[in-house]
């Protein structure tokens, strides 16, 4: 094989990676230039809003993020009044994340924004394409689930959300 057979455009991988950057990098624009927030720390108020209390690790976990960007997120929310650190009630050692009232208010500003740029991003697809699209990805993380020495999915969340008032929970 030569350089000529390659063509890293159309390389999978690449072209994932491609897209999930400009995918990002918009979406950024809306909590980003407006609210203020980093990428991580976005993921990380979601996440936290999403539930009552979370510890720094089940955040980890869910944000697919390295621990130490989780850290830094979760000190910058809270030093903003977004996020509070409290004592975990059947643990003293742990601490629990848990998001405030300005959170939330910050949450609920952003939160129909990301669905119009999402909503925007999908209206190339029908319906039908739509949820093929996500059955295509999952099909991939499958893929990965099975290799060996390959990075564990993150932990999604799929039950329904505790801790967000204002139908913001609702299907879309």
């Amino acid at each position: 094989m030569t350089a000529n057979d390659f063509n890293l455009s159309e390389f999978l991988p690449y072209k994932l990676s491609v897209l999930s950057s400009r995918i990002t990098k918009m979406l950024s624009k809306v909590y980003g230039e407006e609210y203020g927030l980093s990428t991580p720390e976005w993921r990380v108020l979601v996440h936290v809003a999403r539930r009552e209390k979370m510890s720094v690790r089940e955040i980890h976990d869910s944000v697919y993020l390295e621990k130490p960007s989780v850290s830094r997120a979760v000190a910058k929310l809270e030093k903003a009044g977004l996020l509070a650190k409290t004592t975990c009630d059947k643990d003293h050692r742990l601490v629990e994340i848990e998001v405030t009232d300005a959170g939330l208010d910050l949450f609920h500003g952003i939160v129909p924004e990301a669905l119009a740029f999402e909503a925007a991003l999908v209206s190339a697809f029908s319906d039908a394409e739509r949820h093929q699209l996500h059955n295509l990805m999952e099909r991939l993380h499958d893929v990965l689930d099975m290799l060996p020495n390959a990075t564990r999915r993150p932990q999604m969340d799929s039950e329904r959300p505790t801790a967000l008032p204002n139908d913001a929970s609702q299907p879309r």
